[in-house]
């Protein structure tokens, strides 16, 4: 079902996925061009949440997906502030927030009752990343960025094909997760940071192109059922 929310900043879109009047989990999607290669297999987790009595919000945040704002107008505050009020928006008995990769970064203002983390990233790797990628792609045209300097106010440079404003990757660069309990990260098996749980897989979120691993979905489902119920949901 499509559905939607107001902010601040206006009305954004959001997804509703499985049952009505149960818990509902809302997931924060990994940041920029990971956010593409991620989207469907986000959908097929939040369906497969569906399946165990638990239903799921997939919001489109300022400057992302169908969003009306452009993405060099985003802000790490304004997400923050988009996803807290996407999660004011719904009605259900319990609302705890997922999330995947930098989607981490952006939950902590949200009121839930939990949160669930896969494969979270810290900001600066995120931001480091997108460099590498870039001048990789480019290598003549590298971006000179002085993350630490505020007054470096240039207009917004283009990182794996997104328009981005210095002033959120300055943001970006200091952003950290919110390790607010109670929390529960899980990972791949090839992922050696500390985790609550592991599971086999592939990072799709390092693909060239979107994909889907709807087994993968499955099983995290599967995880962030029992870490609702275990949460009161």
């Amino acid at each position: 079902m499509i559905d939607g929310y107001d902010w601040a900043g206006g009305r954004e879109a959001m997804l509703r996925f499985g049952p009505v009047d149960a818990p509902v989990v809302i997931l924060a999607l990994p940041l920029f061009e990971e956010a593409n290669r991620t989207r469907g297999f986000s959908v097929t987790l939040l369906r497969a949440l569906g399946e165990h009595g638990i239903g799921g919000a997939l919001p489109d945040l300022p400057g992302t997906g169908e969003s009306p704002m452009p993405t060099e107008e985003a802000t790490i505050q304004g997400w923050r502030a988009a996803f807290a009020a996407a999660a004011a928006s719904i009605d259900a008995p319990s609302i705890h927030a997922a999330a995947i990769r930098g989607g981490a970064l952006l939950d902590r203002d949200a009121a839930v009752a939990s949160r669930w983390q896969f494969a979270p990233a810290a900001g600066d790797a995120l931001v480091r990343e997108l460099l590498r990628a870039q001048r990789v792609a480019e290598p003549d045209s590298a971006v000179t960025l002085d993350l630490a300097n505020p007054a470096d106010d240039g207009p917004p440079v283009t990182l794996a094909g997104n328009r981005i404003a210095r002033g959120l990757l300055r943001e970006l660069h200091v952003a950290e997760r919110s390790r607010e309990a109670p929390l529960r990260v899980v990972r791949l098996e090839s992922d050696p940071a500390v985790a609550d749980a592991r599971v086999p897989g592939v990072p799709l979120w390092r693909r060239a192109e979107p994909d889907n691993d709807p087994a993968l979905a499955a099983v995290l489902a599967r995880d962030l059922a029992e870490w609702v119920r275990q949460c009161g949901g």
